[in-house]
């Protein structure tokens, strides 16, 4: 009997409720929407056929046999009636004018071009549809940021004209916006649609949960994870958003309506947490007690309109002004209620804990430095179906300020700046300014008194992990056997697309090295990412609608139930972490990787995070946490400082990953590329040993982001300073082509032998390495403990590419050649093989290729290269061609390990071989 089973029609099921439950309507005039049972719709929009199913980069890029668009789910509806002359029209258009994918990594355009439209072409369209969609779509992705222009936040010349054109055209205009996070939206005001729903990247399933809230299967009940303000200028963090080297974080803990709420309602065109339904509701608070450490509160959820549907409670509160200075509102809880029937009422029963409501005083000025502390004063209660509308349920007196956590110093600003302080006016507030408590303890002092004690070094005992697995010996005699060289060595992730992991990979991370898996020790496996596991070599995987789309759903235990699914694939896949989710702030609507983190509220991020952790690891895996912390723009992110108050820290940045530790048990962590406070997060011994592991209670593992830098404070970041990251406790560099070679040149033994980073603090990383692999699936696996039916998968599998089970690597020197003579060129067949490159270069590839003698002298044929699923480019030769024929490409810049595919797209050519040679010299990146 199996102990877990994948069940894919349950999974296909699951996203598409979540990609439903997470569309936000933020405007329905006149009933536009649902649309009725038999009429007729026109769609408009390039992007309706070429559906944003997430964004790019790390978080995005999940081979996928299929991904349900809008289109095509409307296409397949039998309810909904679709103008297929105006689809024809576009089908047409968009073979001549194909999507752009940009030149490489991070280089895609956020837009696509859109179909110019004539008046002619919209009015015919009009007198055969009752209702007009218009899809507006935007990517997102790692390394470029959102702008403020055309075609990114803004909308084009061409979408606007499509908008006035069509707006004016039909009495019914439903906008529907694909979209990785919030975009400009004065535009509602300029054309008036009837209908606005964000619908998000919602995954492979995301354009049939679309069509589900289009007709009404399930009733819209998303809201919104953000504030949408009416100019990006709105937004406090503009001004200091996209430096190059350093960020201030004037705005401290007015973040998102926080701010908003506090300082600026009337620049609001829609509220955090708002979203209508096709339905109305009544919320009442029945029952409001305060009690000696929590406040309680029961309330009436009625749906007082003509349909079904659901409705998110939340509570916020309003906690005392004092000398902190406070945001007049800030979410403490949420609840969505069951579907309800027109008439039907039913009961939440919401408490918060005081603890919760508290607020972390950096400088002192309650006479509580370095306390999480209760101000004395009334506490408002506030419940509601958004932050604007919530109405007062209770207050709570606190007669004199309490200390609620006495916590010490940490990460605490170097530099000098002033930040945002409410200064009464009126009824109520203006922006005023104070000095930012400065750091007074040095991060160093703290590493030296705490100072790991060593493991006399034993040799070789003959003892094996296992041993500790089974408790026959401690951890501390198993690691006394590591030398140093093995203790650098296991610090040290392998990557990307190890051959000792599943094929086409993220990292190896354990037992990377001949010696150190003498000890037993397995190699666990990491895949991003947040939207679904991203394998290079073409495995196929499920896409999940993106990290906004889960927090719009404000649905705790759905997203539970669907990160089960993700679970069992991830070990179906045999991978002991997904690398997400993505859980930092949402600061500015322009950062590039909103798409894959939750919210601009660390509350709702954090308890969604938890649900995503808990539900995969029901499975026995988990997710990695990230990226901690501050990681809000990707524009020079390896080399960016964000200059940030410690109160902000603890309240808005880090506190979402406080509650996916305590709250949701999440035992790995990536830090990020930058900087906060001048010193780079891979070494931040504060931020990765004081706060996590000595606050917190965090028991796990952290790694850096992928070839991450480190420094000793005041000095330049590099990515060779593995000694700096093991005395902050950040285990493992990720990655390096080879451990044992120290292929990226570290000074891990140069840090021992010179006692700036002692073997004690190597042991210490080495440690948590080997409890997160003995908690891992992998141990089990590599002691041949896993049943055979330890999962059982259900249903038709996208993932069954026979081509890349067993991938033969080849090592490639500066000059190796391979034989493809007996290469399947047959119509459809793909190629896969691994190379692990000897040493950095630019290099080139070339084939010898010709046409079979038989294949006819008109036909084109045609082999596209792939490296990492990404082509490359295209060879092709023609039937007449009999004769040998050289043709070649640059690969560009390469190391490390890659996967190439090799696809045949026409039967009838013949390979002889297959030349990989170094034609470069290029700068290492370290």
């Amino acid at each position: 009997m199996a102990n877990y089973t994948l069940d894919m029609e349950k999974y296909c099921a699951l996203a598409r409720q979540v990609a439903a439950e997470s569309c936000v309507l933020l405007k329905n005039d006149n009933h536009t929407l649902p649309v009725r049972k038999g009429n007729r719709v026109s769609v408009f929009g390039r992007i309706a056929l070429h559906y944003y199913k997430s964004g790019t980069g790390s978080g995005g890029l999940v081979n996928v046999k299929r991904a349900i668009g809008i289109l095509d789910a409307l296409e397949e509806s039998e309810d909904i009636l679709l103008n297929e002359k105006l689809a024809d029209v576009y089908k047409a258009w968009v073979k001549e004018h194909p999507f752009d994918k940009g030149a490489g990594w991070g280089q895609e355009p956020w837009s696509q071009e859109e179909m110019p439209l004539t008046e002619e072409l919209v009015a015919e369209a009009a007198r055969e549809s009752e209702l007009a969609i218009v899809v507006i779509g935007r990517t997102a992705g790692e390394d470029q940021d959102a702008k403020a222009i055309p075609g990114s936040y803004l909308l084009t010349e061409a979408e606007e004209d499509m908008l006035k054109k069509v707006c004016g055209a039909f009495e019914k205009v439903a906008v529907l916006l694909n979209v990785g996070n919030i975009i400009d939206m004065k535009w509602v005001e300029r054309y008036n649609p009837s209908a606005v729903m964000y619908v998000w990247q919602g995954g492979q399933e995301g354009g049939n949960g679309v069509l589900d809230v289009l007709n009404g299967k399930v009733p819209p009940c998303g809201k919104l994870s953000d504030t949408i303000a009416g100019d990006i200028e709105d937004y406090p963090s503009t001004k200091n958003f996209g430096d190059a080297k350093e960020n201030l974080y004037q705005e401290d803990i007015y973040v998102g309506y926080r701010y908003f709420e506090t300082f600026a309602k009337d620049k609001v065109l829609y509220p955090f947490g708002y979203g209508l339904s096709y339905t109305s509701f009544q919320i009442k608070t029945m029952d409001f007690k305060e009690k000696e450490e929590e406040i309680y509160a029961k309330v009436e959820v009625k749906n007082t309109g003509a349909s079904a549907g659901k409705e998110v409670v939340q509570l916020y509160v309003s906690a005392p002004q004092g000398a902190l200075g406070k945001p007049v509102r800030e979410l403490k809880a949420y609840e969505k209620t069951k579907e309800l029937e027109p008439g039907e009422a039913c009961i939440l029963k919401i408490s918060v804990s005081k603890a919760d409501m508290a607020s972390y005083d950096d400088g002192g000025c309650t006479g509580y430095k370095s306390c999480y502390v209760l101000e004395a004063g009334t506490y408002g209660i506030y419940i509601g179906a958004d932050v604007q509308s919530a109405a007062l349920a209770g207050e709570f007196e606190v007669k004199e300020t309490v200390i609620i956590n006495q916590l010490e110093e940490a990460m605490a600003p170097v530099l000098e700046f002033s930040r945002f302080h409410p200064q009464a006016d009126g009824a109520g507030y203006r922006v005023d300014y104070e000095a930012v408590p400065l750091r007074t303890i040095s991060p160093m002092d703290k590493i030296v008194k705490r100072r790991q004690a060593d493991i006399p070094y034993s040799g070789d005992q003959g003892y094996q992990l296992a041993d500790v697995y089974e408790n026959r010996i401690s951890m501390e005699t198993f690691l006394a056997q590591l030398s140093d060289e093995d203790l650098a060595c296991i610090v040290r992730g392998e990557g990307m697309c190890s051959p000792k992991v599943t094929p086409g990979t993220a990292a190896a991370f354990g037992g990377v090295t001949d010696r150190l898996k003498k000890f037993g020790i397995p190699v666990g496996c990491c895949a991003d990412g947040p939207s679904g596991i991203r394998m290079d070599c073409g495995t196929r995987a499920f896409s999940l609608p993106n990290g906004t789309a889960l927090g719009c759903t404000y649905n705790m235990p759905l997203v539970e139930e669907l990160y089960q699914m993700e679970g069992m694939e991830l070990r179906k896949n045999k991978i002991d972490t997904l690398l997400g989710p993505g859980i930092n702030i949402h600061r500015n609507p322009l950062n590039g990787r909103n798409f894959e983190y939750i919210s601009e509220d660390p509350y709702l991020t954090g308890t969604m995070a938890a649900a995503q952790i808990k539900g995969m690891g029901y499975a026995k895996v988990t997710g990695t946490i990230k990226h901690y912390t501050a990681n809000n723009q990707e524009f020079h992110r390896h080399d960016c400082n964000s200059v940030v108050s410690e109160r902000a820290l603890r309240e808005i940045y880090l506190k979402g990953f406080e509650i996916a530790v305590k709250d949701g048990g999440a035992y790995s962590i990536m830090t990020t590329y930058g900087a906060v406070n001048g010193i780079w997060t891979a070494g931040n011994y504060d931020l990765v040993t004081a706060i996590l592991r000595d606050e917190w209670g965090f028991d796990g593992i952290v790694m850096t982001d992928w070839w991450a830098k480190m420094n000793e404070e005041g000095q330049e970041p590099a990515i060779q300073n593995t000694g700096v990251m093991v005395r902050a406790q950040n285990d493992l560099f990720m990655v390096t082509s080879d451990s044992a070679s120290n292929a990226t040149h570290d000074n891990s033994m140069e840090s021992i032998a010179e006692g700036k980073t002692t073997r004690g603090e190597y042991q210490r990383c080495a440690d948590n390495i080997c409890r997160m692999l003995m908690r891992s699936p992998v141990m089990d696996r590599f002691l041949g403990k896993t049943p055979e039916d330890d999962l059982v998968v259900i249903g038709n599998e996208d993932d069954a590419d026979e081509e890349v089970q067993n991938i033969v690597y080849h090592v490639i020197e500066k000059d190796t050649t391979l034989d493809m003579s007996k290469v399947n060129t047959e119509r459809g067949n793909s190629e896969i093989f691994g190379i692990q490159m000897k040493e950095p270069g630019i290099y080139g590839l070339c084939v010898n290729m010709r046409a079979d003698a038989d294949a006819p002298e008109l036909s084109q044929l045609s082999m596209s290269v792939f490296v990492d699923n990404q082509l490359k480019g295209t060879f092709q030769i023609n039937g007449s061609d009999k004769e040998w024929t050289k043709q070649s490409l640059d690969l560009g810049f390469v190391m490390g390990n890659h996967y190439i595919k090799l696809y045949f797209s026409v039967s009838g050519m013949q390979l002889d071989v297959l030349k990989i040679e170094k034609i470069g010299e290029t700068k290492m990146p370290f």
